[in-house]
């Protein structure tokens, strides 16, 4: 009888470890009971040793890599009829969509984005227009000594070119850009500060690669995007052709900062300063990004921003008295206004 105690008590002991909640996110190794049986000169006894469970680690162990996928579509359309006061109907459209791939661990961090954007215009009386067209990939990747520190050892990649050609309206034969033309790249290393808690991040090189690419003959023969243009003789024949390319080495800093500045009202900063040491450096090339997101629901939102640019490569150029007089660079504004649906995955 004493033995049937024992085995019905280690039955027991059995059954509330395997009834151990399932929904643990670690497996626990079952503990084991050891019968050790203790001869001495008086009746044979026995003790029990139990063995401490063991942590196993999890089947699916957490990986390093995080995404966001956000893809959306504004539209704007404005109708009139029989409207007395006037006006001219229109309806536009904007696709855009952001794809981050981000993988950190304790000491470094890599972060990878896309961006793409879309727009065009349709008015009354006149052919589609494009409204916006962006393609641009940005990649940071940084290392860290100290865990608690924000700064980062960093290495930065930047893209951006365009999908179709651009026009200067109402003129459509000639296209003033296209896809690679231009097209820019910045390749450097620095410091990067970076603040996961506040989405705030700055990075400064000192040592930065920026080339532009002008892959069409047609406009590198122009100088368009401030690369070597052709040459000719006094007859108009061409001496020698347009560079394609053209490379700076200078100073960059950017910095990024989204906040929820009210509720469901988000407010995201990108800002780009490049100075190149060979040619007029202090001279500053300025990109500034700046947008507001009003949330309505999940799939619902509305955004405005502004984007300025200064490039003392770009030159303009005006029609004064029916002949195209070059003027230096000048300030690009563009202003955006949308509301749309907008899907994350």
């Amino acid at each position: 009888m004493k033995l049937l105690h024992k085995f019905f008590l280690l039955f027991l002991l059995t059954i509330s470890i395997n009834s151990y909640s399932q929904e643990e996110t670690e497996l626990l190794t079952p503990i084991v009971v050891e019968i050790i049986p203790i001869t001495t000169t008086a009746t044979p006894i026995t003790a029990t040793r139990v063995i401490k469970p063991r942590v196993n680690p999890p089947l699916f162990p957490v990986s390093a890599w995080a995404k966001k996928n956000t893809v959306g579509l504004d539209l704007t359309e404005i109708a009139f009829v029989n409207w007395n006061a006037g006006g001219t109907s229109s309806i536009s459209g904007l696709f855009k969509g952001n794809f981050t791939r981000i993988y950190a661990t304790q000491k470094s961090k890599w972060v990878n984005e896309l961006i793409v954007k879309y727009g065009i215009n349709k008015q009354d009386g006149q052919t589609i227009r494009k409204s916006d067209d962006e393609f641009r990939i940005n990649s940071t990747f940084g290392y860290r000594k100290n865990e608690a520190s924000n700064w980062y050892h960093s290495a930065k990649f930047n893209f951006n070119t365009q999908f179709t050609n651009g026009y200067k309206y109402p003129d459509t034969e000639h296209p003033i850009s296209k896809p690679f033309a231009p097209a820019y790249t910045f390749l450097g290393a620095g410091a990067d500060y970076f603040d996961k808690a506040k989405k705030f991040d700055v990075y400064i090189s000192p040592v930065t690669l920026k080339s532009t690419l002008v892959l069409d003959q047609t406009l590198a023969n122009k100088g368009a995007f401030g690369v070597t243009k052709a040459t000719y003789d006094s007859a108009g024949n061409m001496l020698t052709k347009g560079k394609q390319s053209k490379t700076e080495f200078g100073f960059l800093v950017t910095n990024y900062y989204k906040k929820e500045v009210w509720k469901n009202i988000t407010m995201e900063n990108r800002l780009s300063l490049y100075s190149d040491y060979a040619n007029n450096f202090g001279n500053i090339d300025v990109e500034w990004k700046l947008q507001f997101d009003l949330v309505v629901n999940q799939y619902v939102s509305a955004n405005i921003g502004t984007h300025a640019i200064y490039d003392d490569d770009v030159k303009t150029t005006e029609i004064i008295d029916g002949e195209k007089v070059a003027k230096g660079p000048v300030l690009q504004l563009k202003q955006s206004l949308g509301i749309g649906m907008v899907y994350a995955f």
